[in-house]
């Protein structure tokens, strides 16, 4: 038989004592924030999801059809009662097989005391029986619609992962133990966290510390490619970056990030730089760095990202290296806007696009994910609303939440037990400090975005999108193309991005890369992990191309390398940023990535 982990408990009169501390010292600091924050800043945002009618439509198909309740209810009670039977095995001194064990990835049940001690064990068994059961009863429901089903999955999900044992003070061991061993001082210090991060929200929500956001600086220790700003407009700056090569390609390559996040992604450190790789291999690389906009920007559509963003873009490269065509990358919405630079010049018969990468990119929106529970008529002008009353733009935060809550159990409830029960600090990390980098978004664009490509997906329909005047049709688009996608993306998933594959004319290469939408995409060659899968053999079934595919060893950077350098063209003498026909107006990484919507807390 096991070991059982014990928990210390100290002599009765000093926990008194720390807990009668605990009590004041926390009296004081919720006092002191509610003196500060006499107006709730806590927004209803049940009705505008619609959750409310989707668990009243679920509620409604589950009792008319008592017979399933009952099946759940019994073979739930059978999971109890073989755990319940365990439970006497273990009392007498016998082995007994766990009921339920959690996935292999789910780290919340990692510290030894969950498998170890009897009681805690039993806790983590019966939570996850409850768990399956739960989930198993709302997914199995017949004649809901697909939104309410996405809807009631998703949201059942989350309330599932909010009531784990691993969230509470008395039925998580590792926090008790924390909290005997410094007589609470950790929910002192948690307390104190936890009014920090709601200081520190916008419109003072909850915006959860993940990160040491003082362990790192820009252009100090993140983004540290070296290069200049070489033109400027209101959405964007173009960074050239300085060439560490004699010789380089004769096509420069234009990056464009997402506006939904900051560009330094694929710059984070130099051993994981992506920017500084591609340099390193002779490509003359430019990026975008999209302003981080406010009520000043609140007019700007899809169309002035696209005119303002890759278009004006390609024009400064020329002034800048004397060429026409390069290659281009287009990360996740980067991608999009990709896309959609391509039907446009299509459109105008222009080639300037040699050839195009698409990051884990949606084209085809018709499958978009679980991110497709948040967008839907009722919630998108429910937030049309919101944003024209805070000033016209999507708060960076807002946005944020949502990406976390796709994978809550790691992106937000972790950093609570962390941060306000065990009331540590949160371990400094470059690509969280990243992901809590959030930039905001004007009303008008990304209104614009989720109504014309998440609800109605025209941008694969043949002249579905009308942008600056001409008629999108990706059909048109004859230009080379390589897919990168990942196989455990929860933003862009890949069979969604896959589709994408057969809405262009041109030749097609699709690579599906290991882990998720950050960790797949960064993923260099140095580090040789997750590995990735070809096949050349493009057909409209995701599956078919997945059973038939190889499964390569090491990073898709070096597999891009070799694809891309077929349209680089020859090698010239290496340009230096500003010594062009664009002169220098700053160092990398510039000032636009440089606005944290945050700095003034810190």
């Amino acid at each position: 038989m096991s070991t059982q982990q014990t928990v210390p408990t100290p002599d009765s009169k000093q926990i008194t004592k720390a807990y009668a501390a605990l009590a004041q010292q926390s009296q004081q600091m919720i006092s002191g924030f509610l003196q500060r924050h006499t107006e709730s800043a806590w927004l209803g945002m049940a009705s505008e999801l619609g959750i409310g009618k989707a668990f009243l439509d679920l509620t409604a198909r589950m009792l008319a059809d008592p017979f399933k309740l009952v099946e759940t209810q019994w073979n739930m009670w059978q999971d109890y009662l073989a755990l319940w039977q365990g439970l006497v095995k273990k009392m007498m001194g016998q082995n007994a097989q766990p009921v339920v064990e959690p996935d292999a990835s789910d780290k919340r049940f990692n510290y030894e005391a969950w498998q170890q001690n009897f009681l805690f064990d039993y806790i983590k068994q019966s939570y996850l029986i409850a768990a399956r059961h739960t989930h198993d009863a709302v997914a199995n429901v017949e004649g809901l619609d697909e939104q309410t089903i996405r809807k009631v999955n998703f949201f059942t999900r989350q309330f599932i992962n909010a009531l784990s044992p691993s969230n509470f003070v008395l039925t998580n061991p590792e926090v008790l133990r924390e909290t005997v061993n410094t007589g609470g001082h950790n929910l002192v210090k948690g307390l104190r966290n936890l009014l920090e991060d709601l200081e520190r929200g916008e419109s003072k929500q909850l915006r959860i510390k993940m990160t040491d956001l003082d362990a790192f600086k820009l252009g100090e220790n993140v983004a540290t490619t070296k290069g200049k700003v070489v033109y400027q407009n209101d959405l964007m700056q173009l960074i050239q970056y300085q060439p560490t090569t004699d010789k380089v390609y004769q096509r420069p390559l234009l990056i464009i990030p997402p506006w939904i996040n900051k560009f330094y992604i694929l710059d984070l450190r130099e051993k994981n730089s992506f920017i500084k790789w591609a340099v390193d291999q002779g490509h003359t690389v430019f990026v975008i760095s999209w302003v981080n906009p406010d009520a000043k920007l609140s007019h700007k559509n899809f169309e002035d990202y696209l005119i303002e963003g890759p278009l004006v873009a390609l024009d400064a490269i020329e002034k800048a290296t004397g060429e026409m065509q390069v290659n281009a990358i287009g990360y996740c919405l980067g991608g999009t806007l990709l896309a959609s630079a391509l039907g446009y010049m299509a459109a105008k018969k222009e080639e300037r696009i040699a050839n195009a990468t698409f990051l884990a990119t949606l084209i085809d929106f018709s499958e978009p994910g679980e991110l497709g529970v948040f967008v839907d008529e009722q919630q998108v002008s429910a937030l049309e609303k919101r944003m024209q009353e805070r000033g016209g733009y999507l708060e960076g935060l807002e946005m944020a939440t949502t990406f976390n809550m796709l994978r809550s159990n790691d992106l937000i409830w972790s950093f609570v037990v962390n941060n306000y029960l065990m009331g540590k600090d949160p371990f400094p990390f470059d690509l969280l400090y990243w992901n809590s980098d959030t930039t905001r978004m004007p009303a008008k664009m990304h209104s614009f975005y989720l109504r014309n490509m998440y609800i109605k997906n025209l941008l694969n329909q043949p002249g579905g999108l009308i942008l600056a005047g001409e008629s999108i049709d990706l059909a048109k688009v004859k230009t080379p193309m390589y897919f990168l996608s990942t196989v455990e993306d929860h933003i862009t998933p890949w069979k969604s991005t896959y589709a994408g594959t057969s809405l262009f004319s041109g030749p097609v290469k699709f690579v599906l890369g290991g882990s998720g939408h950050i960790a797949g995409v960064i993923n260099p060659p140095a580090a040789n992990k997750y590995g990735y899968r070809t096949n050349a053999k493009l057909g409209p079934d995701a599956d078919a191309w997945l059973q038939g595919a190889k499964q390569n060893e090491g990073s898709w950077w070096t597999d891009w390398g070799k694809w891309v350098t077929k349209y680089a063209g020859d090698k010239v003498s290496a340009r230096i940023p500003g010594k062009g026909k664009l002169k220098a107006l700053e160092d990398a990484p510039g000032s636009y990535v440089k606005f944290r919507l945050d700095a003034k807390d810190r």
